[in-house]
């Protein structure tokens, strides 16, 4: 069985660029699928990303296509049967401990980590994760953490960006005020 469960569409705030994402069911999970296209240092990039999770939102794998200027890019991350993260086939170090991978190009992977946590209202958690930096391309652990403030509002720290901002989020899960960075519709 597949079933389409959101779509949203989101608006850049800090550089010109949107990013259109689906949330699909599948029988053994969840899966993400969506494209972000936005301008870096100049540059157009043209990022096309899944990521899969089984059916408690733990994630599974996830890829990226596309370009950066002149660069193509393609990466395969994977969690492998050791809990070990890999980067197109190269273990990453340190970061084994990991349950969530977050593509840091979009806000469409806050989701995963969102749902698996089910957070009820004045809860909150570390939410460690496999984080694949930009422009970097790199593997690295981003220690964040989650509040759940009230139904739709979650307080998002990120110390390594010094982020630390209340995120609008659907229902479903998806952020739909992520502020000065994006804002989304759901489809």
């Amino acid at each position: 069985m597949t079933e389409l469960v959101a779509t949203i569409l989101w608006q850049r705030l800090d550089v010109p660029g949107h990013d259109a994402c689906r949330l699909i069911r599948q029988d053994d999970g969840w899966e993400l699928h969506g494209h972000a296209i936005f301008e870096h240092e100049g540059e157009p990039c043209s990022l096309a990303y899944a990521a899969l999770c089984d059916k408690r939102w733990q994630a599974r794998s996830a890829c990226v296509r596309g370009f950066r200027g002149a660069r193509d890019l393609s990466l395969e991350i994977e969690r492998n049967i050791d809990d070990d993260w890999l980067l197109n086939g190269a273990v990453q170090p340190g970061l084994a401990d990991l349950i969530d991978v977050d593509l840091g190009f979009t806000p469409a992977t806050n989701l995963l980590a969102l749902r698996r946590f089910d957070l009820a209202i004045g809860q909150d958690t570390p939410a460690p994760a496999a984080y694949l930096a930009f422009p970097e391309l790199k593997l690295i652990r981003l220690e964040q953490h989650y509040r759940r403030q009230s139904e739709a509002e979650y307080s998002y720290q990120g110390p390594m960006f010094g982020y630390d901002e209340v995120l609008q989020v659907a229902p479903v899960g998806f952020v739909t005020d992520y502020p000065n960075l994006w804002r989304g519709k759901l489809g």
